[in-house]
């Protein structure tokens, strides 16, 4: 895909950026969140997931592959923002650094037995390497507010206008995210009231750099209008939104998010609205696919299809 970018004196056709390029350490850091989540799922499996007193393996395994996607979602668009060079380079090492640490710490902790934030049996330097990971957790949300900041402040026309639309909703689900982080930080625990638990919350909002993004890929491969590529990317991605509000006022209320009433009904309903967005541009990219083979079929050029 080109596109063309205008100067004050001619027309300069440029290769409409790649997600990944150029980001081949922050993809590695994704993978060793993976890798390591998948080791400590074969631990698990044999041995269980808790170690006395205060560490829970299982733990260990869903942050290691949250924050092994989430970093290789970044990586996937970082090349997209529009950053400087110096910039760049600036934010792409503070996200490895900063994942580096949380999965060494989440890792190590677990392990030996502690919890890796709040920690009640751990000694003075086990305190210390919770408030530094309290500190790496700032930094984070500093980062992608800082990239949120940029995505909204990208001027048309864009080079990948339905792509950077996805992106957008995807830091406002963020942005919800990182408010549920900075509220567990505060409380220094990840529950409220009798049943409510943030990290639902925290996990899900994080969770639209995939869910929100990815159909919008789908939709920038496909042969369908743009006007109705893009009214599938808002109609999905505002009812992901949704979602994620009536999430966030039953976890405040002290509820749980997963059980039958008004809230997580209603919830629940707006996540399907998103799938069936999300099925439909799936659905129009494989037809595209299924088309492109038909017009290069040899059968189907010598029968005259």
């Amino acid at each position: 895909m080109s596109s063309v970018i205008k100067t004050d004196e001619k027309n300069v056709v440029e290769p409409s950026p790649k997600l990944f390029k150029g980001e081949r350490w922050l993809v590695l850091t994704g993978v060793i969140g993976l890798l390591l989540a998948i080791g400590i799922a074969v631990f698990i499996f044999f041995k269980g997931s808790i170690i006395l007193p205060e560490g829970n393996i299982s733990d260990a395994f869903s942050f290691n592959a949250a924050i092994g996607i989430f970093t290789l979602s970044i990586a996937a668009i970082l090349p997209i923002a529009g950053f400087r060079d110096r910039k760049r380079k600036t934010i792409r090492w503070l996200f490895v650094i900063s994942a580096l640490y949380a999965y060494a710490i989440e890792t190590v902790q677990n392990f030996r037995g502690l919890n890796p934030r709040f920690s009640t049996e751990g000694g003075v330097i086990d305190m210390v390497a919770g408030m530094i990971f309290g500190v790496i957790s700032l930094l984070l949300v500093t980062l992608m507010i800082w990239l949120t900041i940029q995505f909204f402040r990208l001027k048309s026309p864009h080079r990948r206008p339905l792509l950077i639309l996805g992106i957008r909703y995807a830091f406002l689900s963020v942005f919800l995210a990182n408010l549920a982080g900075i509220w567990m930080i505060l409380m220094q625990d990840r529950f409220t009231g009798d049943a409510g638990n943030l990290i639902v919350l925290h996990g899900i909002g994080f969770h639209a750099l995939q869910t929100l993004i990815l159909p919008a890929w789908l939709l920038e491969k496909t042969q369908v209008t743009d006007r109705f590529k893009k009214w599938l990317i808002h109609y999905g991605s505002i009812a992901w939104m949704l979602s994620i509000v009536l999430i966030a006022f039953q976890t405040a209320r002290g509820f749980s998010v997963f059980e039958l009433t008004l809230l997580p009904i209603l919830a629940s309903i707006l996540l399907l609205m998103w799938l069936v967005s999300t099925a439909i541009a799936f659905v129009s990219f494989m037809k595209k696919g299924r088309n492109n083979a038909f017009e290069t079929d040899p059968i189907s050029i010598v029968k005259g299809e």
